[in-house]
Protein backbone atom coordinates (compact mmCIF):
# COMPACT_ATOMS: atom_id res chain seq x y z
CA UNK A 1 0.00 0.00 0.00
CA UNK A 2 1.02 3.73 -0.28
CA UNK A 3 0.75 5.87 2.56
CA UNK A 4 0.75 9.37 3.23
CA UNK A 5 1.08 11.08 6.53
CA UNK A 6 1.40 14.38 6.80
CA UNK A 7 3.86 15.80 10.30
CA UNK A 8 5.47 12.23 9.27
CA UNK A 9 8.78 13.10 10.84
CA UNK A 10 7.15 14.36 14.11
CA UNK A 11 6.74 11.80 17.15
CA UNK A 12 3.39 9.77 16.18
CA UNK A 13 4.30 10.42 12.45
CA UNK A 14 7.60 8.63 12.48
CA UNK A 15 6.81 5.30 14.28
CA UNK A 16 3.46 5.02 12.26
CA UNK A 17 6.13 5.56 9.42
CA UNK A 18 8.31 3.03 10.67
CA UNK A 19 5.43 0.54 11.31
CA UNK A 20 4.26 1.23 7.65
CA UNK A 21 7.92 0.89 6.28
CA UNK A 22 9.05 -2.39 8.09
CA UNK A 23 5.45 -3.99 6.65
CA UNK A 24 7.12 -2.97 3.42
CA UNK A 25 4.76 -0.71 2.41
CA UNK A 26 5.68 2.67 0.28
CA UNK A 27 5.60 5.69 2.86
CA UNK A 28 5.00 9.12 2.35
CA UNK A 29 5.87 11.47 4.98
CA UNK A 30 5.59 14.92 4.67
CA UNK A 31 6.38 17.40 7.06
CA UNK A 32 8.04 20.79 6.94
CA UNK A 33 10.78 19.97 9.70
CA UNK A 34 10.00 22.51 12.17
CA UNK A 35 9.34 20.11 15.02
CA UNK A 36 12.60 19.84 17.21
CA UNK A 37 13.67 16.22 16.56
CA UNK A 38 12.02 15.91 13.21
CA UNK A 39 15.56 16.15 11.09
CA UNK A 40 16.72 12.97 13.84
CA UNK A 41 13.53 11.10 13.10
CA UNK A 42 13.68 11.29 9.29
CA UNK A 43 17.24 10.26 9.34
CA UNK A 44 16.14 7.42 11.46
CA UNK A 45 12.90 6.36 8.50
CA UNK A 46 15.23 6.98 5.47
CA UNK A 47 16.96 3.50 6.67
CA UNK A 48 13.93 1.17 7.05
CA UNK A 49 12.40 0.99 3.32
CA UNK A 50 10.56 2.88 0.39
CA UNK A 51 10.20 6.07 2.14
CA UNK A 52 9.48 9.61 -0.20
CA UNK A 53 9.91 12.78 2.00
CA UNK A 54 7.95 15.80 0.95
CA UNK A 55 8.92 18.88 2.40
CA UNK A 56 5.78 20.67 2.56
CA UNK A 57 4.08 23.19 5.02
CA UNK A 58 0.17 22.34 5.08
CA UNK A 59 -0.64 26.12 5.27
CA UNK A 60 0.71 26.24 1.64
CA UNK A 61 -2.51 25.26 -0.05
CA UNK A 62 -1.10 25.21 -3.26
CA UNK A 63 1.55 23.02 -2.46
CA UNK A 64 -1.00 20.49 -0.13
CA UNK A 65 -3.13 20.39 -3.52
CA UNK A 66 -0.52 19.15 -5.57
CA UNK A 67 0.88 16.60 -3.23
CA UNK A 68 -2.66 15.44 -3.89
CA UNK A 69 -2.80 15.38 -6.95
CA UNK A 70 0.34 13.51 -7.39
CA UNK A 71 -0.41 10.71 -5.39
CA UNK A 72 -4.20 10.35 -6.51
CA UNK A 73 -3.17 6.36 -5.75
CA UNK A 74 -2.64 6.42 -2.22
CA UNK A 75 -4.43 4.02 -0.27
CA UNK A 76 -5.04 5.51 3.84
CA UNK A 77 -3.74 8.73 5.61
CA UNK A 78 -2.89 9.93 8.04
CA UNK A 79 -3.15 13.99 9.05
CA UNK A 80 -1.39 14.03 12.27
CA UNK A 81 0.46 17.80 11.40
CA UNK A 82 -0.05 20.66 13.80
CA UNK A 83 0.81 22.82 16.32
CA UNK A 84 0.57 21.10 19.42
CA UNK A 85 0.71 22.80 22.45
CA UNK A 86 -1.83 25.01 24.13
CA UNK A 87 0.64 27.22 25.73
CA UNK A 88 2.01 28.20 21.76
CA UNK A 89 -1.60 28.61 20.83
CA UNK A 90 -1.96 31.92 23.58
CA UNK A 91 0.96 33.73 22.82
CA UNK A 92 0.25 33.25 18.72
CA UNK A 93 -3.41 32.21 17.87
CA UNK A 94 -2.94 33.25 14.49
CA UNK A 95 -0.02 31.01 13.78
CA UNK A 96 -2.11 28.05 15.74
CA UNK A 97 -5.05 28.95 13.23
CA UNK A 98 -3.42 28.45 10.26
CA UNK A 99 -1.39 25.11 10.97
CA UNK A 100 -4.42 23.52 12.84
CA UNK A 101 -7.75 24.87 11.01
CA UNK A 102 -6.76 26.20 7.85
CA UNK A 103 -3.98 23.49 7.15
CA UNK A 104 -6.69 20.57 8.27
CA UNK A 105 -9.11 22.48 5.83
CA UNK A 106 -6.29 22.56 2.84
CA UNK A 107 -5.64 18.84 3.58
CA UNK A 108 -9.71 17.60 3.25
CA UNK A 109 -10.15 19.62 0.37
CA UNK A 110 -6.70 18.59 -1.39
CA UNK A 111 -7.88 14.93 -1.00
CA UNK A 112 -11.50 15.79 -1.85
CA UNK A 113 -10.42 18.01 -4.98
CA UNK A 114 -7.81 15.26 -6.00
CA UNK A 115 -10.84 12.58 -6.09
CA UNK A 116 -9.13 10.30 -3.44
CA UNK A 117 -11.33 7.70 -1.93
CA UNK A 118 -8.38 6.39 0.62
CA UNK A 119 -9.89 6.72 4.56
CA UNK A 120 -8.53 9.63 6.20
CA UNK A 121 -7.46 9.52 9.89
CA UNK A 122 -7.57 13.12 11.77
CA UNK A 123 -5.45 13.37 14.80
CA UNK A 124 -7.47 15.35 17.41
CA UNK A 125 -7.75 16.08 21.34
CA UNK A 126 -9.50 15.53 24.33
CA UNK A 127 -9.21 19.47 24.39
CA UNK A 128 -12.02 20.11 22.41
CA UNK A 129 -13.74 19.09 25.52
CA UNK A 130 -13.00 22.01 27.53
CA UNK A 131 -13.11 22.33 30.74
CA UNK A 132 -15.63 20.11 31.99
CA UNK A 133 -16.56 21.95 35.08
CA UNK A 134 -20.39 20.15 34.90
CA UNK A 135 -18.41 17.11 36.57
CA UNK A 136 -17.94 16.98 39.68
CA UNK A 137 -14.30 16.47 40.89
CA UNK A 138 -12.85 15.04 43.95
CA UNK A 139 -9.49 14.26 45.53
CA UNK A 140 -8.85 10.42 46.30
CA UNK A 141 -5.40 9.52 47.08
CA UNK A 142 -3.11 12.38 46.56
CA UNK A 143 -4.81 12.80 42.35
CA UNK A 144 -7.97 14.33 41.71
CA UNK A 145 -10.79 11.95 40.00
CA UNK A 146 -13.65 12.17 38.69
CA UNK A 147 -16.76 11.88 41.16
CA UNK A 148 -19.43 10.11 38.78
CA UNK A 149 -17.68 9.07 35.72
CA UNK A 150 -16.48 5.20 36.38
CA UNK A 151 -15.47 5.18 31.98
CA UNK A 152 -14.41 8.90 31.64
CA UNK A 153 -15.22 11.18 28.84
CA UNK A 154 -17.62 9.32 26.30
CA UNK A 155 -17.80 10.93 22.34
CA UNK A 156 -21.33 11.68 23.59
CA UNK A 157 -20.18 14.96 25.71
CA UNK A 158 -20.84 18.15 23.85
CA UNK A 159 -17.96 19.77 22.68
CA UNK A 160 -16.60 22.79 24.27
CA UNK A 161 -13.81 24.56 22.84
CA UNK A 162 -11.32 26.68 25.69
CA UNK A 163 -7.95 28.06 24.42
CA UNK A 164 -7.00 29.09 20.29
CA UNK A 165 -5.74 25.47 20.66
CA UNK A 166 -9.24 24.16 21.50
CA UNK A 167 -10.47 26.33 18.98
CA UNK A 168 -8.17 25.54 16.03
CA UNK A 169 -8.05 21.47 16.82
CA UNK A 170 -12.06 21.29 16.96
CA UNK A 171 -12.86 23.17 13.99
CA UNK A 172 -10.63 20.63 11.92
CA UNK A 173 -12.18 17.79 14.29
CA UNK A 174 -15.74 19.22 13.02
CA UNK A 175 -14.72 19.74 9.57
CA UNK A 176 -13.40 15.96 9.14
CA UNK A 177 -16.95 14.94 10.62
CA UNK A 178 -18.50 17.02 8.11
CA UNK A 179 -16.64 16.39 4.78
CA UNK A 180 -17.82 12.45 5.90
CA UNK A 181 -21.27 13.90 5.99
CA UNK A 182 -21.32 16.06 2.71
CA UNK A 183 -18.88 15.10 0.76
CA UNK A 184 -18.93 11.03 1.35
CA UNK A 185 -15.09 11.62 2.84
CA UNK A 186 -14.12 8.56 4.55
CA UNK A 187 -12.86 10.28 7.02
CA UNK A 188 -12.04 9.10 10.89
CA UNK A 189 -11.69 11.79 13.83
CA UNK A 190 -9.32 10.09 16.97
CA UNK A 191 -9.47 12.52 19.94
CA UNK A 192 -6.28 11.54 21.56
CA UNK A 193 -5.70 11.96 25.15
CA UNK A 194 -1.63 11.90 26.17
CA UNK A 195 -0.10 9.69 24.11
CA UNK A 196 4.15 8.85 25.15
CA UNK A 197 6.25 6.48 23.95
CA UNK A 198 9.60 5.92 21.66
CA UNK A 199 10.95 9.04 19.75
CA UNK A 200 9.37 11.85 21.54
CA UNK A 201 11.01 15.03 22.10
CA UNK A 202 8.98 16.28 24.83
CA UNK A 203 9.28 19.83 25.75
CA UNK A 204 7.39 21.48 29.09
CA UNK A 205 4.68 22.70 27.11
CA UNK A 206 3.80 19.66 25.22
CA UNK A 207 4.56 15.47 25.93
CA UNK A 208 5.08 16.07 29.66
CA UNK A 209 5.38 12.40 30.11
CA UNK A 210 8.78 12.33 28.16
CA UNK A 211 9.63 16.18 29.19
CA UNK A 212 10.25 14.84 32.35
CA UNK A 213 12.22 11.78 32.13
CA UNK A 214 14.55 13.97 29.62
CA UNK A 215 14.53 16.99 31.89
CA UNK A 216 15.62 15.22 34.92
CA UNK A 217 18.48 12.98 33.06
CA UNK A 218 19.29 16.48 31.69
CA UNK A 219 20.00 18.28 34.69
CA UNK A 220 17.36 21.08 33.58
CA UNK A 221 14.70 23.04 35.71
CA UNK A 222 11.37 21.25 36.05
CA UNK A 223 7.79 23.41 36.89
CA UNK A 224 4.98 21.91 37.85
CA UNK A 225 2.28 24.00 36.96
CA UNK A 226 -0.91 24.00 39.05
CA UNK A 227 0.02 21.11 41.96
CA UNK A 228 0.87 18.39 40.34
CA UNK A 229 -2.57 16.18 41.01
CA UNK A 230 -3.70 16.81 37.50
CA UNK A 231 -4.52 13.14 36.30
CA UNK A 232 -4.36 11.96 32.20
CA UNK A 233 -5.18 8.64 31.37
CA UNK A 234 -1.77 8.07 28.97
CA UNK A 235 -1.69 5.81 25.90
CA UNK A 236 1.73 3.60 24.56
CA UNK A 237 2.28 4.82 20.94
CA UNK A 238 2.41 1.29 19.86
CA UNK A 239 -1.25 1.01 21.24
CA UNK A 240 -1.90 4.57 19.58
CA UNK A 241 -0.76 2.61 16.11
CA UNK A 242 -2.59 -0.88 17.08
CA UNK A 243 -5.97 2.25 16.48
CA UNK A 244 -4.90 3.36 13.21
CA UNK A 245 -4.90 0.01 11.75
CA UNK A 246 -8.26 -1.13 13.63
CA UNK A 247 -10.01 2.20 11.97
CA UNK A 248 -8.52 1.60 8.63
CA UNK A 249 -9.13 -2.38 8.77
CA UNK A 250 -13.21 -1.54 10.09
CA UNK A 251 -14.09 -0.11 6.79
CA UNK A 252 -17.30 2.21 6.35
CA UNK A 253 -18.37 1.21 9.36
CA UNK A 254 -15.29 3.64 11.08
CA UNK A 255 -15.85 6.46 7.94
CA UNK A 256 -17.62 9.95 9.72
CA UNK A 257 -17.41 7.95 13.04
CA UNK A 258 -15.13 10.12 16.26
CA UNK A 259 -13.38 7.90 19.01
CA UNK A 260 -11.56 9.02 21.97
CA UNK A 261 -8.20 7.02 21.99
CA UNK A 262 -6.86 6.53 25.34
CA UNK A 263 -5.44 4.86 27.65
CA UNK A 264 -8.76 4.67 29.34
CA UNK A 265 -9.65 4.22 33.16
CA UNK A 266 -7.10 1.08 33.72
CA UNK A 267 -4.49 4.36 32.69
CA UNK A 268 -4.53 6.95 34.60
CA UNK A 269 -1.55 9.19 36.05
CA UNK A 270 -1.01 12.18 37.55
CA UNK A 271 2.35 14.46 37.56
CA UNK A 272 3.13 13.91 40.93
CA UNK A 273 3.27 10.13 40.42
CA UNK A 274 4.99 10.36 37.56
CA UNK A 275 7.72 12.13 38.99
CA UNK A 276 7.42 9.61 42.17
CA UNK A 277 8.30 6.88 38.97
CA UNK A 278 11.52 8.84 38.37
CA UNK A 279 12.88 9.14 41.36
CA UNK A 280 12.67 5.14 41.75
CA UNK A 281 14.30 4.94 38.42
CA UNK A 282 17.57 7.58 39.73
CA UNK A 283 17.23 6.65 43.15
CA UNK A 284 17.47 10.01 43.76
CA UNK A 285 14.57 12.73 44.75
CA UNK A 286 14.31 15.09 42.19
CA UNK A 287 14.36 19.64 42.01
CA UNK A 288 11.29 21.17 40.90
CA UNK A 289 8.86 24.74 41.74
CA UNK A 290 5.53 24.82 41.79
CA UNK A 291 4.00 27.74 39.58
CA UNK A 292 0.53 28.78 37.99
CA UNK A 293 -2.04 26.70 36.82
CA UNK A 294 -2.08 27.08 32.88
CA UNK A 295 -4.95 28.64 30.86
CA UNK A 296 -7.42 25.38 29.52
CA UNK A 297 -5.49 22.76 31.72
CA UNK A 298 -8.20 20.15 32.89
CA UNK A 299 -7.54 18.70 36.57
CA UNK A 300 -8.66 15.47 35.38
CA UNK A 301 -9.12 13.74 31.98
CA UNK A 302 -10.00 10.17 31.46
CA UNK A 303 -11.03 8.69 28.23
CA UNK A 304 -13.96 6.66 27.75
CA UNK A 305 -12.33 4.29 25.11
CA UNK A 306 -15.57 1.56 25.11
CA UNK A 307 -16.96 2.92 21.84
CA UNK A 308 -13.71 2.38 20.32
CA UNK A 309 -13.32 -1.36 21.96
CA UNK A 310 -17.15 -2.50 20.59
CA UNK A 311 -16.47 -0.96 16.77
CA UNK A 312 -12.72 -1.25 15.92
CA UNK A 313 -12.46 -4.48 18.49
CA UNK A 314 -9.41 -2.33 19.95
CA UNK A 315 -7.99 -1.69 23.72
CA UNK A 316 -5.11 -0.66 24.71
CA UNK A 317 -2.31 -3.74 25.54
CA UNK A 318 0.59 -2.06 27.19
CA UNK A 319 -0.08 -0.62 31.13
CA UNK A 320 1.36 2.63 32.01
CA UNK A 321 3.69 0.77 34.18
CA UNK A 322 5.02 -1.27 31.26
CA UNK A 323 5.07 2.13 28.75
CA UNK A 324 6.80 4.47 31.42
CA UNK A 325 9.75 1.34 31.29
CA UNK A 326 10.23 1.28 27.91
CA UNK A 327 10.09 5.40 27.75
CA UNK A 328 12.66 5.82 30.31
CA UNK A 329 14.73 3.09 29.28
CA UNK A 330 15.03 4.30 25.29
CA UNK A 331 15.32 8.11 26.97
CA UNK A 332 18.53 6.76 28.69
CA UNK A 333 19.57 5.17 25.37
CA UNK A 334 19.16 7.78 23.26
CA UNK A 335 19.84 11.24 25.43
CA UNK A 336 22.37 12.25 23.18
CA UNK A 337 19.40 13.18 20.61
CA UNK A 338 17.17 15.06 23.46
Amino acid sequence: MKIIITGGAGFIGSNAASRYLKKGHQVVVVDNLSRRGACANLDWLRQQGSLEFINVDIRDQNCVARLFRQHRDVDRILHLAGQVAVTTSLTSPRLDFEVNAFGAFNVLEGVRQAGISAPLIYSSTNKVYGELKEFPIVRNNGRYSYKSLPYGVSEDQNVDFHSPYGCSKGAADQYFVDYHRIYGNPTIVFRQSCIYGYRQFGLEDQGWVAWFMIASRLGRPITLYGDGRQVRDILFIEDLLDAFDAAFAAGNGAHGRVYNIGGGPDNVLSVRELLAYIERRQKRKLQYRFDDWRPGDQKVFVSDIRRARTELGWTPKVHWRQGLDLLYDWVSQNIDLS
